[in-house]
């Protein structure tokens, strides 16, 4: 029979579930936004998306709280939720400063990383390298979004690692859209073998120039060329949303 304590630590247990369960789903929404599988300015059908998933609405309703902070949700009182959509404007302002953040990260992480960490960005590079000339569009993303997150773990500064934390979904949404493209896959491994150039080369100040600024200005001019649309086009996409099937 059971113990009263037994019984506290079950109860205890279902209700950390559940309230992760809202987190996972997060998580699971933000990669379906960042790959495009939820495409910017669908309106969200809360019951059939919940479906899909296999919760109920309870958590999904709670996991779409996360997302605004952001810039992935819209959620309009009366309107329901809707994925951000995607402006050059805004993006341009992203990478402005999501360029610094990383540039920064590059430059400590010359300085400080070890002769073992360097060796894993070059596996990682050769890794993604690899991928580049496939058709795991996916895989490639991963594996390069990966060397972005250990480039910042090495530089072994938490708030910069935590401001970049707060951008980086976004930036990896626009990445992706961009990744689409062969010629921004081949600029970005030449961007990422100078990188690794200058980083066994010990030259943190060379990794600082060389990170993200090139890719952002890429990026940004890929997005404008994929939407051939001006910002006010963006916006009127987000009031005239489809709706999500």
């Amino acid at each position: 029979m059971s113990s009263a304590s037994d019984t506290a630590r079950r109860t205890s247990a279902t209700r950390l579930s559940r309230k992760l369960l809202h987190v996972r789903v997060a998580a699971d929404l933000r990669d379906r936004i960042i790959t495009g599988r939820l495409e910017p300015g669908v309106k969200l059908s809360i019951g059939a998306l919940a479906e899909e998933i296999g919760v109920s609405v309870t958590p999904l309703r709670e996991a779409l709280k996360l997302l605004p902070t952001e810039n992935l949700i819209d959620l309009t009182p009366n309107r329901g939720a809707s994925v951000s959509p995607v402006s050059e404007k805004h993006t341009r302002h992203l990478f402005e400063v999501i360029a610094g953040i990383e540039a920064l990260a590059a430059e400590l992480a010359c300085r400080r990383m070890t002769d073992a960490e360097r060796a894993e960005l070059r596996s990682l590079h050769d890794n993604m390298q690899a991928l580049a000339g496939t058709a795991d569009r996916a895989g490639y993303f991963e594996m390069n979004r990966t060397i972005h997150d250990r480039i910042v773990d090495f530089a072994r500064n938490p708030i910069l690692s935590e401001q970049r934390g707060r951008l980086a979904q976004q930036a990896e949404r626009v990445r992706y859209l961009a990744l689409g493209r062969a010629e921004r896959r081949s600029e970005g491994l030449r961007e990422h073998f100078d990188l690794m150039a200058a980083f066994a080369d010990r030259d943190p100040d060379r990794a600082r120039r060389i990170h993200l600024i090139a890719s952002g200005d890429q990026t940004i001019e890929l997005l404008s060329q994929r939407t051939g649309r001006s910002d006010s086009a963006a916006a009127i996409e987000a009031t005239s949303t489809q709706e999500f099937q």
